[in-house]
């Protein structure tokens, strides 16, 4: 087949069929779930001995992995906040409970006024990792001038399919936040 201009045309308005708004708008959505992905910290940033950790709650491995972290930073604050902190928590020096916020924009507000109140400029956040986007740009929003240390909380024992479709609900999620929609 010699590539005339009219087999050229056809060739392009085959690639056009293709190539519709809604297989480019979902091409654009796995690769923007891809890069949400990768962009998720993967390890634990310095905790300093005296930081003030916060724990947002929701997830069962949040609270047992920051009692983990709190054998190693005995003399660190602990603030677990949202609903569902239940348990005991004698492991930290200081423990702070906030169990009114219902969701993740009420946590960084309720971060926001701890924050303020006791002066601090510097937070590490303990939640899973599939949350951690979402989690630090809505506490970010509320806190610019704090430096945010992430701490994620590995998903393991749990099916791909699952995982999948938690990563996949906190990606719309960060996507509907976004666009300005902190709460629903």
């Amino acid at each position: 087949m010699d590539n005339t201009p009219h087999d050229i045309k056809d060739s392009e308005k085959q690639l056009m069929k293709f190539f519709t708004p809604s297989f480019l708008a979902f091409a654009l959505f796995i690769m923007g779930g891809m890069m949400f992905k990768s962009m998720t910290p993967s390890v634990c940033g310095t905790i300093l001995p005296d930081d003030s950790i916060f724990v947002l709650t929701g997830d069962a491995r949040r609270i047992p992995f920051a009692m983990r972290q709190m054998r190693k930073y005995p003399d660190a604050d602990l603030y677990i906040i949202g609903a569902g902190a239940q348990g005991s928590f004698e492991m930290a020096k200081k423990v702070t409970v906030e169990s009114d916020s219902k969701s993740t924009y009420q946590n960084a507000i309720a971060i926001r006024s701890i924050a303020q109140t006791t002066g601090l400029d510097r937070i590490v956040i303990i939640t899973t990792e599939d949350h951690m986007n979402r989690a630090q740009y809505l506490i970010r929003h509320e806190l610019p001038d704090v430096e945010v240390v992430p701490c994620p909380v590995r998903l393991t024992d749990m099916p791909a399919t699952k995982r999948l479709e938690r990563w996949t609900t906190e990606y719309i999620k960060y996507i509907v936040t976004m666009f300005g929609i902190k709460e629903g």
